[in-house]
């Protein structure tokens, strides 16, 4: 669908009681789908298959998540200005939400993604605890660490890369899953793990273009229990042939991610049956693509890994029909 047909359809937008929103929130909805549709590369094959007023929530907490990254990763500027961009920005959004729990005067001039995700979080109740922790997160790639060799981004541990993990992922879980719909408390857990296996895989897929930009998600102490040094990662960015020990040492980092994968299949049966496919197909593509990874025999220095548009449209053909089926059956 085009995005002209996004904006068509504003009128048909419902809150999550199904009652109608207003004009405006409802072109603020359309704004986010359509930079959802042209930015989410995996997560929008899943908000497809969800029910529109949950999809429009997710569209709406993608812009903002979208918005964020594309400020921290913005290298034609300097660090210091992209933190003080953010600062800025961030301090608009808690205007934002101030002006919006006061109940003030529309502003006319309100950024759209602020004001879909305002309606989002009324909807659903999502704090605005989670979407700081979303935000910290994000900043923490501003913040480049000391090693010992040089100043570049890297965490000693696997403990201090579960922390990140959590705050650009897992926190995603936890909003996710108050726009899918649970009752059980286990499935803040199960959506924190979650989290983490989505980004151990996109740490795994990325590492060669994370070097080149002087970020180094793999940690230290995984780098000294197979001997590898940062210079060897960049040779290995630079075209150097990996060897059975590099191979290994990606391995044993994916192995952690399949742990925690094993917390997808305890969530599903715990969110909203109108829900679970979307939780499939988000689950299936990162899955997929982690064995892709692993079929490679771990070369992510070579061509970029991923999944054809053919593969994830099977998926999502699969995911629909899920959908389909758990409202007949509801």
């Amino acid at each position: 669908m085009s995005d002209a047909g996004d904006l068509r359809e504003v009128g048909s937008v419902m809150a999550a009681d199904g009652s109608n929103v207003d004009a405006r929130t409802a072109a603020a909805y359309a704004f986010c789908r359509a930079i959802a549709r042209r930015e989410a590369k995996n997560f929008y094959w899943a908000f497809r298959v969800l029910p529109r007023p949950k999809s429009d929530a997710m569209c709406a907490v993608y812009a903002f998540m979208r918005r964020a990254d594309d400020i921290s990763d913005d290298e034609s500027k300097p660090i210091e200005a992209r933190r003080e961009e953010m600062k800025s920005w961030l301090e608009a959004w808690r205007a934002s939400r101030i002006s919006a729990l006061n109940q003030s005067s529309p502003n006319t001039n309100e950024d759209p993604v602020f004001l879909a995700l305002s309606h989002t979080q009324r909807a659903f109740g999502i704090p605005d605890e989670l979407l700081e922790e979303l935000v910290a997160g994000t900043t923490m790639d501003l913040e480049p660490r000391t090693s010992a060799l040089e100043p570049i981004q890297t965490y000693a541990t696997f403990d201090d890369l579960y922390r990140y993990c959590y705050l650009v992922a897992s926190v995603v879980g936890l909003v996710c899953i108050r726009i899918f719909g649970y009752s059980d408390a286990r499935a803040e857990i199960f959506a924190e793990e979650t989290g983490v296996a989505l980004q151990l895989t996109n740490i795994l897929r990325d590492v060669k273009e994370d070097v080149d930009r002087g970020r180094v998600y793999l940690p230290l102490d995984l780098l000294d229990e197979f001997g590898e040094s940062l210079d060897e990662l960049r040779s290995l960015a630079a075209g150097r042939s990996m060897t059975e020990r590099e191979r290994s040492m990606l391995a044993t980092l994916a192995i952690r991610a399949e742990k925690y994968y094993l917390a997808a299949g305890k969530l599903t049966p715990l969110i909203d049956r109108d829900s679970r496919a979307a939780l499939w197909v988000l689950v299936t593509i990162y899955h997929r693509l982690l064995a892709r990874i692993a079929h490679r025999k771990m070369n992510v220095f070579g061509e970029r890994i991923a999944l054809s548009t053919a593969e994830k449209l099977a998926v999502l053909l699969r995911g629909a029909t899920m959908a389909a089926w758990n409202r007949v059956t509801e």
